[in-house]
């Protein structure tokens, strides 16, 4: 039977608002054109594999800043999820499993995520 963890609401805060960012900057750059600054398109069928790019406007100022601001923030809340005073209370061996777990949580409400998929198929 797998570990629950009695997360605290400020970590599942943080990692829950990690997944919407890191899905809001995935969206935002599959939308941008490929490169930041304009460049011709071109054509290489020298390597392994054939490459092509079409000529890339570049991005606007509004979207280099929009960017800019969402990899700040992914990288403050993974700052704050991976450095929370909680992992000091998980012992080491247990950590991996336990981040896992977290990660995997999103969206559950907490008596939810306590409880195992077992449990829960039996009710």
């Amino acid at each position: 039977m797998a570990t629950t963890y009695d997360f605290p609401s400020d970590l599942r805060a943080g990692q829950e608002e990690l997944h919407q960012v890191r899905a809001e900057l995935s969206a935002l750059l599959k939308r941008l054109p490929w490169s930041v600054e304009p460049l011709d398109g071109f054509s290489d069928d020298a390597g392994w594999r054939k490459t092509e790019r079409p000529a890339s406007p570049g991005w606007t100022a509004d979207e280099q800043a929009e960017v800019e601001k969402l990899r700040r923030r992914e990288h403050e809340l993974a700052v704050f999820v991976t450095c929370h005073r909680f992992w000091a209370e998980v012992s080491a061996p247990d950590r991996v499993e336990a981040r896992m777990s977290l990660k995997h949580t999103h969206g559950t409400p907490p008596e939810e995520a306590d409880r195992t998929p077992s449990a829960q198929a039996t009710e």
